[in-house]
């Protein structure tokens, strides 16, 4: 997945930065308080495109090229501009990133299983872990509902193309 395009989402787009994390994609989130110059000269130097419900952020000399405006509100509408954008994958490497901080998951311990309901630490379901914020992941109705919106998304690449944007 080393072609995989990188992002930066605003705070207005915190949800999708949980479905590309979601998808593996790796994905930052804009502290709250940042600036339009700060958060453009983040995307900048970490080399991640800018997505952004912001028009304004756009008017900025150094977004050319670098900035991503999507509609606000509609993640499916979201997701179909990505998909029509880049070439995403929302599949092959889903679930393998903290969903809150972007950080690649690891094979949890038996001390993190413990932590978990007990239906979800049945011996051939994986349980993950995030090295930095200590998460435990399993595949619970929440994975269930994310994977469900992530096959629609895969699924259906030529209906999402389709949406025109006005």
């Amino acid at each position: 997945m080393e072609s995989a395009p990188r992002f930066l989402c605003d705070v207005m787009l915190a949800r999708l930065a949980r479905y590309l994390r979601a998808a593996g994609l790796d994905t930052t989130l804009a502290i709250e308080s940042a600036t339009d110059a700060e958060i453009l000269r983040e995307a900048i130097d970490e080399g991640r495109w800018l997505l952004t419900a912001d028009r304004k952020i756009t008017e900025h000399k150094a977004a050319k090229g670098r900035v991503i405006q999507l509609p606000f509100g509609s993640l499916d509408l979201q997701a179909a501009v990505l998909s029509g954008q880049f070439d995403i994958d929302w599949l092959s490497h889903a679930f393998t990133r903290c969903l809150m901080d972007n950080t690649p998951l690891q094979p949890a311990t038996p001390e993190h299983a413990l932590r978990v309901p007990e239906d979800a630490r049945q011996p051939k379901r994986e349980l993950l872990v995030c090295s930095a914020c200590n998460r435990v992941y399993w595949r619970g109705s929440h994975y269930k509902r994310m994977r469900k919106k992530l096959e629609s998304w895969q699924e259906n690449p030529a209906a999402m193309a389709t949406i025109e944007l006005l």
